[in-house]
């Protein structure tokens, strides 16, 4: 976790886009080598954060799917 960024999980999906793509465009606008790593290590961590939301909720709605279509709907014991 990089020490600028404070609590990820108090900004919405939207938010964390948005700031993935302001952080883009910034780091292309300087050619400080240094700032430039920074904001990369800033990036990642965004992208990561994203991508770890993203996984979630493709486990969830793959878990209620499941819940809803899965075999144990099929199977009767009795």
């Amino acid at each position: 976790m990089h020490p600028l960024i404070n609590n990820l999980a108090e900004l919405s999906d939207n938010d964390v886009e948005e700031k993935i793509f302001l952080l883009q465009r910034r780091f292309f606008q300087t050619s400080n080598p240094e700032v430039q790593s920074q904001m990369q290590l800033i990036l990642n961590t965004y992208k990561d954060e994203l991508q770890s939301r993203r996984a979630i909720a493709a486990q969830r709605q793959k878990d209620q799917d499941n819940g809803e279509s899965g075999l144990d709907n099929l199977i009767n014991i009795s």
